[in-house]
């Protein structure tokens, strides 16, 4: 059994003060109290973190890439590389996040995925890098009007035997899915997806209000990437992006780099959908953690410039991790850091369906934490408990 301490631990619920966290040989979380309710049991190694704060990892549900390399992309080296990158930054899950590309190279991909998911589920101790635990299907579901980079000649209505084959091919680990509610066809694909347990989310969208609210009815809970690529806000007529500010039916998660959405905006977002309902999201690529220049995202080609990417004067994804997220929603709304991490981890492990193993600190769940500073900045990164010796921690 292993034993960490720290000035103080985030559930992230609640904080704990001067905090016990005990993890199991098999990963788990045994205990997380304080110190002085629990004692150190006489055969457990203590680690003591000082004027650190124990949070739980981050699970970053939208990610195309990181270290150079494309999550699409056949490269052995591709997934170690951009999970290590994502344990640095305090990532310890995430969803291998697709965009829109010829039928037979997204079904490739997604075989290659599912092997990488079927690879780490054979045990918590597997791996040395933050883990996928599912696919995100992002495109060809999407609104011509509001496609972003994704090529346009490549989008596809929605219908039953499309998903199917992107579902066989996934071996079933697709676990979200964007999907633009007013295509035809989308409502059939929404309902059948979300009976399947995939995470329906409403984006890359054009929708009416009633549109939307068709999806929501049809199995669609969330939304991606709230302001980017969905129609604004009219004062008569709400729209998808109306909708998700106001109801506390949708979850919605937010590209929080101060580029995306304007600082303000950010704050009013949070504002409105509230602690419980407001996700972070990463939309990182390829050319996360590396210098200005050119990278991949799916097959086409983007520019990293002064840390915006950028593919025909489009914004294309982001350079952004999960740890600037968190720090950018405590500068951009004076949030705490514990409401700020609860974005990060509770909120999306909830969203999709993994609060039980995951995003919190609580007796039971995998013991994935992160070692941060009071004012977040990440100390290390631990994957079911394990430290550098006998593998994971991250600097």
């Amino acid at each position: 059994m292993r034993a960490f301490t720290a000035a103080a631990l985030l559930t992230p619920l609640e904080v704990v003060e001067r905090p016990l966290l005990l993890v199991s040989d098999d990963g788990r979380i045994v205990e997380a109290s304080s110190r002085d309710a629990c004692a150190v049991p006489p055969s457990a190694s203590l680690t003591d973190f000082g004027d650190a704060v124990l949070a739980p990892g981050y699970f970053d549900i939208h990610i195309h890439g990181g270290a150079g390399f494309d999550v699409m992309e056949s490269s052995p080296d591709a997934l170690p590389a951009i999970e290590g990158l994502l344990a640095k930054h305090g990532v310890t899950a995430y969803f291998p996040t697709t965009v829109t590309a010829p039928m037979d190279a997204t079904l490739q991909a997604l075989e290659r995925l599912a092997d990488a998911v079927e690879a780490h589920a054979k045990s918590l101790l597997h791996g040395e890098g933050a883990r996928p635990l599912g696919i995100h299907l992002e495109g060809p579901f999407l609104s011509h009007a509001k496609k972003g980079v994704h090529p346009p000649d490549l989008l596809l209505d929605p219908t039953p035997q499309l998903f199917e084959r992107f579902w066989q091919a996934s071996r079933g680990h697709i676990r979200m899915m964007t999907i633009a509610p007013e295509l035809p066809g989308a409502i059939e694909v929404i309902a059948l997806a979300a009976a399947r347990g995939v995470c329906v989310s409403l984006g890359h969208s054009n929708a009416s209000t009633a549109e939307t609210h068709r999806g929501m009815a049809a199995g669609g809970h969330h939304c991606t990437h709230a302001f980017n690529a969905m129609r604004p806000l009219d004062h008569r007529e709400l729209g998808i992006l109306g909708t998700l500010l106001t109801s506390d039916s949708l979850t919605a998660d937010i590209i929080a780099d101060g580029v995306h959405v304007h600082p303000e905006v950010v704050q009013m977002f949070l504002q409105l959908k509230g602690e419980a309902r407001a996700v972070l999201i990463t939309d990182a690529t390829a050319a996360t953690g590396m210098p200005d220049g050119t990278y991949k995202l799916g097959r086409f080609d983007m520019q990293l410039r002064d840390g915006v990417c950028w593919h025909d004067g489009h914004l294309a994804g982001s350079a952004l991790t999960m740890d600037l997220a968190v720090r950018n929603v405590m500068l951009f709304a004076g949030w705490s850091l514990r409401q700020a991490v609860r974005l990060a981890s509770a909120n999306p492990a909830d969203v999709v369906g993994e609060g039980g193993q995951r995003g919190r600190l609580v007796p039971g769940a995998i013991a994935d934490f992160v070692v941060l500073s009071p004012s977040g900045e990440v100390r290390s990164t631990y994957l079911a408990g394990r430290d550098g010796g006998e593998s994971l921690r991250f600097f």
